[in-house]
């Protein structure tokens, strides 16, 4: 038994699939194979079922997994107590992100810390809230962006900070000559969302549900671009984080950008960590550099006499 042959496992728990396993582990398909062979061998029982269209892992492959995911975690934290003790400042981090911040954040801070820290390799890896936070707990990642709340224990959460929720509406909207937005004026209204598993989704549901607003359920999309360019097709409205709008991101001339009056909606993001990382230090070194972005980017971009972002 080796670490390998654990890799090989739980890859192939994760895909379903050898060759699409085998590809991730950089290794030929009967390679993979075979060694998952000898390692069921050795155990002496049957970790997969094999079907023509299909991978599954029998209920004592999946105790096995279970078990090598732990004990492939505590050997990269083996490996990242042994890298930290040389120099943390000169290793690699790697950062999950979630798709509506990850598009956006990065080109505020990124220099910054490679200023701070010209040896550091910063890998970014971006996915939905839920499974970023799964390869956070499994020791795929060393760190994450995600927005709050968190529920767990063992997970170091340091506050960055409050981000405002913008409105945007077609310029031909009746809402668009306003200079703010009340919660109050999405009563009965119908919002654009994100499709399920995005942690923005839930958190516009939230604005909807205290504003008296409901979802369009004629249309859902997968990134806030293609919402965006829907609304500025006239399709609806839709709540954008701040950030997003704010370069270099761009919107369509044809929607208006409407800050919300008090009560602001807002999420609020975090820097999290496991507890037990060997990179904890080196990582509270980071967050300042996180934190440190220019305060305007949190909140509606400021809107000319003439309609234009200044």
């Amino acid at each position: 038994m080796n670490l390998r042959d654990l890799r090989y496992l739980v890859t192939l728990a994760d895909l379903k699939h050898f060759g699409r396993a085998a590809e991730a582990c950089f290794v030929s398909q009967p390679t993979l194979s075979t060694q998952l062979k000898k390692f069921e061998d050795e155990l002496g029982v049957t970790l997969i079922e094999r079907h023509p269209r299909n991978v599954m892992l029998t209920p004592v492959g999946e105790a096995i997994v279970r078990l090598a995911r732990n004990i492939l975690r505590e050997a990269d934290e083996m490996k990242n107590i042994a890298r930290g003790a040389k120099d943390p400042e000169a290793g690699t981090v790697r950062l999950g992100i979630f798709p509506t911040l990850g598009a956006y954040l990065p080109p505020h801070i990124i220099p910054s810390i490679v200023q701070r820290f010209p040896a550091l390799t910063l890998n970014l890896i971006e996915d939905k809230s839920e499974i970023i936070l799964k390869k956070l707990q499994d020791g795929e990642l060393d760190c994450a962006i995600l927005a709050l709340p968190i529920h767990d224990d063992n997970l170091h959460i340091s506050s960055l900070y409050e981000e405002d929720f913008v409105l945007a509406v077609h310029q031909s909207h009746p809402m668009a000559r306003q200079k703010k937005a009340k919660l109050e004026d999405l009563a009965e209204e119908k919002l654009l969302l994100l499709d399920d598993g995005h942690c923005l989704r839930e958190q516009a549901l939230k604005v909807c549900h205290l504003a008296g607003a409901s979802e369009n359920m004629g249309f859902r999309a997968t990134s806030l671009e293609t919402l965006r360019h829907m609304v500025a097709a006239n399709v609806g409205m839709t709540l954008l984080p701040a950030l997003t709008t704010h370069p270099p991101a761009a919107s369509p001339e044809a929607i208006t950008l409407l800050p919300f009056s008090e009560p602001m909606p807002h999420r609020k993001l975090a820097m999290v960590w496991r507890k037990s990382s060997a990179l904890g230090d080196f990582l509270h070194k980071i967050v300042p550099l996180v934190r440190a972005i220019p305060a305007h980017l949190l909140h509606a971009p400021v809107i000319t006499a003439k309609g234009r972002k200044g």
